[in-house]
């Protein structure tokens, strides 16, 4: 009886969670299948490898990266297009050293860096479940577009030689059980810090761990214990409640962030997602310049108030207070205080949706203003935002300028 609740909550899980089983052949071992489920939750697998309205794990969307877009392959069990000829050491090699059969170099897009640090165990237990999923035939998510020299893989053995130094996660014995397995999920699996770390010339994490990177037209925000720009001031409940349902008293997630939620922290475990907040907490904040933002009398700012009261303040209040679950606050709202307004520009041009969870299933959105705003308006808004909430630099046309073409671009 008890292996049989085994069977079926994992087949429960794989079907109502991220994919349909394939089994053929002999019986999978179901406990080793299930657990690689719950590693691909916390890599998010499904965050790259599946095209929106696609199969899943056939293959994603464009991933836009300095050095031109990358897309994501085939990681089902399908003989031809997908892993169906990869043997376990072979995942695993290409899981935590970036090495895929026939020693095809990947890209640090492909995270092995951070997965570097899972245990072998996990590896295979993620190659278990990856076996189980559904088979995708089709070769279309293979190409790739990165300008020369990037296009040439060998030389990643030089990027390997001077940025990969692979480890496995090492316990620190002076901390708490929490902190310690959140350390282990942000710094390994959940690979956090490959969107909110600052990156080299060459796509390489800087030392300034965790605080704020631009990535593919947004900008990942602080996410260490600074208390305005980061989740210093926000509690363990408050994080985890975001974590969770995509917002919380403070903000709201939208972007990749809201996608990365919806696939793979709103599906964690309570525990593993407290420990990410308590271990987020205890981040040393980061050292960011002081801003200030423009005066009260500011022409700028002054323009921007009358724009706001015009076209914001009917969701987001006078007084920037939001709604909680349907529409952000902006006070006290870290994305304002970030170095850069890139994420504000954004939506104000291309609007955006929340992330839609089991816990908070309606998923705010935000229209595009693009058409009706100006770059110098946009700027002249979001230099009131910031400034009236957020104490922080004003913002330049020419700024939502450079977003708004960027979004030409991706169109």
């Amino acid at each position: 009886m008890k292996n049989f609740a085994r069977k079926f909550a994992c087949a429960a899980l794989l079907t109502g969670g991220l994919a349909a089983p394939a089994w053929a052949g002999a019986e999978p071992d179901y406990e080793q299948v299930h657990s690689g489920h719950y590693q691909a939750i916390l890599g998010d697998c499904m965050g790259c490898h599946t095209a929106p309205g696609g199969k899943a794990f056939a293959g994603g969307a464009p991933l836009q990266t300095p050095f031109g877009p990358l897309v994501a392959p085939n990681i089902t069990p399908d003989a031809d297009s997908g892993i169906g000829n990869w043997s376990q050491e072979d995942f695993r090699r290409a899981v935590k050293q970036g090495i895929a059969p026939g020693g095809r170099r990947l890209y640090p897009a492909m995270p092995y860096p951070s997965y570097a640090k899972m245990s072998d165990q996990d590896v295979a237990n993620l190659y278990a479940y990856m076996r189980s999923v559904e088979p995708v035939a089709g070769r279309a998510a293979r190409g790739y577009g990165l300008r020369f020299p990037y296009n040439i893989r060998t030389l990643m053995a030089v990027w390997n030689w001077l940025y990969f130094k692979p480890a496995p996660f090492t316990p620190d014995g002076a901390k708490s059980a929490a902190w310690n397995r959140g350390a282990e999920i942000v710094t390994g699996p959940g690979h956090c810090g490959d969107c909110h770390t600052p990156k080299t010339f060459l796509g390489a994490d800087t030392a300034a761990a965790l605080t704020g990177a631009s990535l593919q037209g947004w900008y990942a925000p602080d996410i260490t214990a600074n208390a305005t720009r980061g989740v210093g001031g926000w509690s363990v409940a408050e994080l985890v409640a975001y974590l969770k349902t995509g917002h919380n008293a403070h903000s709201m997630a939208s972007g990749p962030m809201a996608e990365a939620i919806e696939n793979s922290t709103a599906r964690m475990t309570d525990g593993d997602l407290k420990a990410i907040a308590v271990y987020l907490k205890d981040v040393p904040a980061s050292a960011a310049a002081a801003q200030s933002g423009a005066p009260a009398n500011d022409p700028h700012r002054v323009a921007g108030g009358e724009i706001y009261r015009d076209n914001c303040a009917a969701c987001h209040g006078a007084q920037g207070k939001g709604e909680n679950a349907i529409f952000p606050p902006l006070t006290g709202n870290p994305i304002l205080q970030q170095s850069s307004a890139e994420t504000l520009a954004r939506v104000v041009l291309a609007g955006t949706q929340a992330a839609q969870t089991d816990a908070a299933p309606t998923a705010a959105a935000m229209p595009s203003f693009a058409w009706r705003l100006s770059d110098e308006q946009i700027a002249d808004v979001l230099t009131y935002v910031r400034g009236s909430w957020g104490g922080a630099a004003p913002v330049s046309a020419a700024a939502v300028e450079q977003v708004r073409r960027g979004l030409r671009r991706r169109d």
